[in-house]
């Protein structure tokens, strides 16, 4: 299942976006729409787009700009940035100030993500289904697939556990989050993105299943080390992420020692890209 803070796909371009619980409301990246309107896969000139369009409301008096939210969402360096953010009414509105033609199918895509978390609200196994058909149209094997959708249940349970213990979400889970990867890893998230050549795809997508397996084992560990412990708030439960994540440093290193072969890969799942993962498996 995803998490209040995800990526929707529109045709190639990665739309981030937040659903508030409480009203029951999607808040969408401006920026990221600008760029699908504009046809604009460099994310500094839809950027500079947008300033330039919101200045240009603002002098006009429009009472768009207010309408509009800044929520943290997670940028391509794996940070999370304050970000202007929209509803889907004040997003169509935006959409009829565009000319672009893009403007219907767009429209018609937001109305059906809307309708997909209203569905996975009442029957989560939806939100499974679709992800499912999603990597599985990616080229992702079977046995992929249920390695990812495990290690997404293990990491759940984590991030639960967090939030139930005094952890903020947003920053402070990016924070442990990355404690854990660069102990079992050796290197951060960011680095591990870098070396696969992602930018802002998903780092768990384009694992290979050794990494997807190690990684649910550090997050595992973790979460049953900050159990014991009763962890409380950020900087106790930075023991158990670095605790955690040695468990599978050193699974990680026995293993790597055996086959003569390190686990952590520059290869992913990128269509171009002619060494990737889907490409070895044929």
């Amino acid at each position: 299942m995803e998490n209040n803070n995800s990526l929707a796909i529109f045709e190639t371009y990665k739309i981030r976006r937040h659903f508030n619980q409480d009203t029951e409301t999607w808040y969408f990246s401006i920026i990221d729409i600008i760029a699908v309107l504009t046809e604009q896969q460099n994310f500094k000139k839809a950027q500079s787009y947008w300033t330039t369009f919101k200045n240009r409301l603002k002098k006009e008096g429009s009472e768009f700009v207010t309408k509009c939210d800044k929520l943290k969402l997670e940028s391509a360096d794996g940070k999370f940035y304050k970000t202007d953010v929209a509803d889907v009414e004040t997003i169509l509105r935006l959409i009829q100030s565009i000319p672009s033609k893009k403007a219907e199918p767009i429209k018609l895509w937001l109305a059906k993500v809307g309708y997909e978390r209203m569905e996975e609200m009442t029957d989560p196994e939806k939100a499974l289904n679709r992800s499912r058909e999603y990597w599985q149209k990616q080229g992702r094997s079977q046995k992929w697939i249920q390695q990812r959708m495990t290690g997404q249940e293990t990491k759940n349970k984590l991030t639960d556990y967090w939030a139930q213990n005094g952890v903020s979400s947003g920053a402070e889970f990016a924070i442990l989050t990355n404690i854990i990867h660069q102990e079992w890893s050796d290197i951060s998230i960011t680095q591990h993105k870098k070396l696969k050549n992602l930018k802002t795809q998903n780092l768990r997508d384009h694992m290979s299943e050794e990494e997807l397996i190690f990684t649910a084992l550090a997050e595992l560990s973790t979460r049953k080390i900050a159990e014991t412990e009763q962890t409380q708030g950020l900087e106790e439960n930075k023991i158990p992420a670095i605790k955690g994540g040695k468990i599978a440093k050193d699974a990680r290193k026995a293993l790597e020692e055996k086959t003569g072969k390190s686990v952590i890969t520059g290869e992913n799942y990128l269509v171009d890209n002619k060494t990737s993962l889907i490409d070895k498996k044929k």
